[in-house]
């Protein structure tokens, strides 16, 4: 009789080993850590804490391929001492890991919809992920479309993973200011959903990046006649505890955490709109 693994303590890190450190963009960079001793399957869109030895944890989004569990990828913008403490890792150095957290995007529901994905600056991140799945998934899905956007073309995130998603999937970039080397879309993103959209009635859209631009984008969309159940939108405000506990990330009756960070936009919404909530 095979003896049952013991559960993990949500509460305490495990320390992964950093096998790999990729620059993406001048202020964002990639770490891929090492879970082969004991893969961490995760859900797209579900979220880890990362533990910066001395410093003090901050929650990302796993961003790799859900079918490669032993192998997790985090993509870090240094926004605060976590994430900065974190961005100075080198291969071989150590970090603490406790998750994964949270409800992801519901991949299920999807099924036999045309599907687009909306994505913001690192709101990509997040989505990848999905991408990914997505991509595995193709026969069963009618139309799929990523958009994405970023402030310059430097900006945009996994250019060469773009371009080969664009093989399976419809992948439209645009930039909100150009330089002479683009030669791309220009503008802001929910300017290209009027042409992606196709069957309003059966599309599902999932939605990531600044809270303004996932407004715009969901309120574009619904103007476009998608349901409101079918906009997802992926929020993550100051997760501190990934299990509920702390009550830092409340929004309105819901705990980002534990209730999401993935929601349905028409459930969150009228709180989005209260300043300070």
């Amino acid at each position: 009789m095979t003896p049952e693994v013991p559960a993990r303590d949500p509460m305490i890190p495990s320390m992964l080993r950093v096998t790999r450190v990729k620059r993406e963009t001048s202020d964002v960079l990639t770490l891929e850590l090492d879970a082969s001793a004991r893969p961490r399957h995760f859900s797209p869109g579900q979220f880890n804490m990362l533990y910066a030895v001395g410093v003090g944890e901050s929650a990302i989004s796993v961003s790799g391929d859900p079918a490669r569990p032993a192998r997790l990828f985090h993509t870090i913008r240094a926004v605060g001492a976590a994430t900065r403490a974190l961005t100075t890792l080198r291969r071989g150095d150590e970090v603490g890991v406790r998750g994964p957290f949270g409800r992801g995007w519901p991949l299920d529901a999807a099924s036999g919809r045309d599907v687009i994905i909306v994505a913001g600056g690192l709101g990509l991140a997040p989505l990848r992920s999905a991408i990914y799945e997505l991509c595995r998934r193709r026969r069963e899905l009618g139309q799929v479309s990523v958009v994405c956007g970023a402030r310059t073309p430097e900006q945009i995130l996994f250019r060469d993973e773009l371009a080969r998603f664009a093989r399976k999937l419809e992948v439209a970039v645009t930039v909100d200011t150009a330089d002479r080397s683009w030669t791309g879309h220009t503008g802001v993103v929910t300017k290209l959903l009027p042409r992606m959209i196709r069957d309003p009635a059966r599309t599902t859209a999932f939605v990531c990046g600044p809270e303004i631009m996932m407004r715009f984008a969901a309120h574009e969309l619904s103007d476009l006649g998608v349901r409101g159940d079918q906009i997802h939108v992926s929020l993550e405000r100051n997760m501190k505890c990934g299990v509920g506990h702390c009550g830092h990330c409340q929004l309105g009756p819901t705990l980002i955490c534990r209730d999401g960070p993935v929601f349905a936009y028409e459930h969150v919404a009228p709180f989005l709109h209260v300043r300070e909530l």
